[in-house]
């Protein structure tokens, strides 16, 4: 018998009469939080609009529906940002916009960048913690428009050193073994 449970069951409620007689707000509390200013909205605006208000959007089909809260599961907020726990398990904060491209730069072309190639430079955002669904495809146009690694190329197969091979015509020829002992016990 649970006691407690039945002594907070029988004490009168305050807020009995609190919810009682109001209008249902049916608008986004946050409606600058889908906004940018470029008039585009953030590929995870749906996911933080749900967060924050329990609000999806209508006219989904039941496809879609599933797959955002297949999806859904996988994110969280903590108020401002918006984070993904990844495949790797490992907590990354989602970006959008400038932003994005501003931290896909730096990773490329900042101090600890070293201009290397598209999958390394998405690797290295993911690293430092941040997540956008297109980051492997915006690296490889990254990496396909920077004019320091457009210059860079492979060594042709003209200006390569010849590889020779060694022409090994018996056994032992390169090789050899000596026979040594008896040795004498200690």
């Amino acid at each position: 018998e649970n006691l407690a449970a039945n002594h907070l069951s029988r004490l009168e409620n305050p807020h009995k009469n609190v919810f009682e007689n109001k209008d249902i707000n049916e608008n986004f509390p946050l409606e600058t939080l889908g906004k940018i200013s470029s008039g585009s909205t953030l590929w995870f605006a749906d996911f933080a609009k749900f967060h924050t208000g329990n609000f999806i959007i209508k006219g989904m089909s039941s496809q879609q529906k599933k797959k955002f809260f297949k999806d859904f599961k996988n994110y969280f907020w903590d108020d401002p940002y918006l984070f993904r726990i990844c495949a790797d398990q490992i907590i990354r904060r989602c970006v959008h916009g400038q932003e994005a491209y501003d931290i896909l730069k730096a990773c490329h072309e900042g101090p600890t960048g070293g201009h290397h190639g598209a999958n390394f430079t998405a690797k290295k955002v993911f690293d430092v913690g941040f997540y956008w669904p297109t980051i492997y495809h915006d690296a490889h146009n990254l990496v396909k428009s920077c004019d320091i690694c457009q210059r860079q190329d492979k060594i042709s197969q003209r200006n390569e050193m010849p590889q020779n091979v060694i022409q090994v015509c018996e056994i032992f020829y390169v090789w050899g073994i000596d026979f040594m002992g008896p040795f004498l016990s200690s």
